[in-house]
């Protein structure tokens, strides 16, 4: 085949160019956009779906899809997986938590290839019925995992030996992280990597022809392995 076609799923968020200012758009950083195209495959942003959509909607945008990232973002909605709010929480983004859980539940049972970062991750533990640990500081006493507005932090990442993700990085790699909360739980995926203070940072459906997600921003980073996984996957 060609190049594989990967979605990326993206906000509606306000923009300016031009004459125009504050214009709703559909908005993804070119970083995922890059790392797609470095790693052979082509690269498309997929917006939320309409209110009213459903798993058929879902499954006619994936049909023109060779894989899907679940990129990263803001605090998934904790009524969705039936918590109070945090008084850290960010603010919303129903739009996209309606639609970016029905990508989750629908590539999980068509077995589309799927890479989830960060607010993917989560995102992907949520539609299993998982939960989140919604501000990591206050049980590390430490915010090494989102130093401060717009600045990544950095620390190392333990792989299971076994595992897809040990295969493709090996026992340790070192990763971008811009996250203050966590998965607690992700029914049916496999727990396969942590950071040096527990913080679950790895999981991946092992019966999946590809399915992973990570808690750190590879996208942002200088190791492009994760992407040409992604697109070998899609090419299989």
């Amino acid at each position: 085949m060609g190049r594989p076609v990967i979605g990326i799923t993206s906000y509606v968020e306000p923009a300016s160019w031009a004459a125009w200012r504050d214009t709703p758009a559909a908005l993804v950083p070119h970083t995922y956009v890059r790392q797609v195209h470095a790693a052979g495959g082509l690269a498309l942003v997929v917006p939320p779906l309409p209110d009213d959509a459903d798993e058929s909607d879902a499954r006619e945008v994936l049909a023109r899809l060779d894989g899907l990232i679940l990129a990263g973002g803001v605090d998934v909605e904790p009524a969705r997986y039936d918590r109070e709010p945090h008084p850290t929480l960010q603010p919303s983004r129903p739009d996209r938590d309606a639609s970016e859980l029905l990508f989750a539940r629908v590539t999980r049972v068509d077995d589309v290839a799927v890479l989830g970062v960060c607010r993917g991750m989560q995102v992907m533990a949520v539609a299993a019925g998982g939960t989140l640990e919604q501000h990591l500081p206050d049980r590390l006493g430490h915010t090494a995992h989102s130093p401060g507005p717009g600045r990544y932090g950095e620390h190392p990442v333990e792989l299971a030996p076994g595992s897809r993700l040990h295969a493709i990085l090996g026992g340790q790699v070192s990763v971008p992280t811009y996250h203050h909360q966590g998965v607690e739980s992700a029914p049916g995926y496999v727990s396969v990597g942590w950071s040096t203070d527990g913080v679950l940072e790895a999981v991946e459906d092992p019966a999946a022809r590809f399915r992973v997600a990570v808690q750190w921003h590879p996208e942002v980073g200088s190791d492009p392995r994760l992407f040409h996984a992604l697109v070998a996957a899609c090419r299989r």
